[in-house]
């Protein structure tokens, strides 16, 4: 975890039962609206990538691509969606991804990432590390190099960081919660 001097997970609101029974849904938004602990939230995201040569960062819908932004602007890096299937307009690839009750798919434009350009990927919150680890096939799929994967929340409980970390991608975070 990213070390800093504030206390993120007092500004993250938790919505017990959503979307369903026995889920405690760890809700960003309220730390976005804070100006000044949404700030910190990105310098501490932005910090060990800073000197990395970050040349884009790929955000995952939706959150990410609310983090993706401010970290792009941070790091005068390029900015690139993966998106739900059938919101990009021009030609895609396409991963399928396992949900909890299913099957999903992401997408990115085709030409969205060149071969070899270092590529920071990021998200709210790393669960059990599907639709990252579907995001990091899409972006090696078109030869990204993938330097790190940070998010604001980690479950470890859940083994996303795992995951993502057997397949050779260092992860950071700013705060852990226990359970789902």
């Amino acid at each position: 975890m990213v070390q800093s001097e504030v206390d993120f997970a007092a500004a993250i609101r938790t919505i017990p039962d959503y979307p369903s029974p026995g889920i405690m849904f760890r809700d960003i938004t309220t730390l976005l609206a804070e100006p000044q602990v949404f700030r910190a939230a990105v310098d501490a995201l932005v910090e060990p990538y800073k000197d990395s040569g970050v040349a884009l960062v790929a955000g995952i819908e939706a959150r990410g691509f609310i983090l993706g932004g401010a970290l792009s602007h941070q790091l005068s890096a390029g900015f690139v969606p993966i998106r739900k299937k059938g919101k990009l307009p021009h030609e895609t690839i396409r991963v399928a991804y396992s949900l909890e009750y299913g099957v999903d798919e992401m997408e990115m434009h085709r030409d969205a990432v060149k071969p070899g350009t270092r590529v920071l990927l990021t998200d709210d919150l790393i669960a059990t590390g599907g639709t990252a680890e579907a995001a990091v096939k899409l972006l090696r799929e078109l030869g990204a190099e993938i330097i790190g994967a940070c998010f604001v929340i980690d479950l470890p409980e859940l083994g996303g960081r795992r995951r993502l970390e057997a397949m050779g991608v260092s992860v950071q975070t700013l705060v852990a919660f226990e359970g789902h």
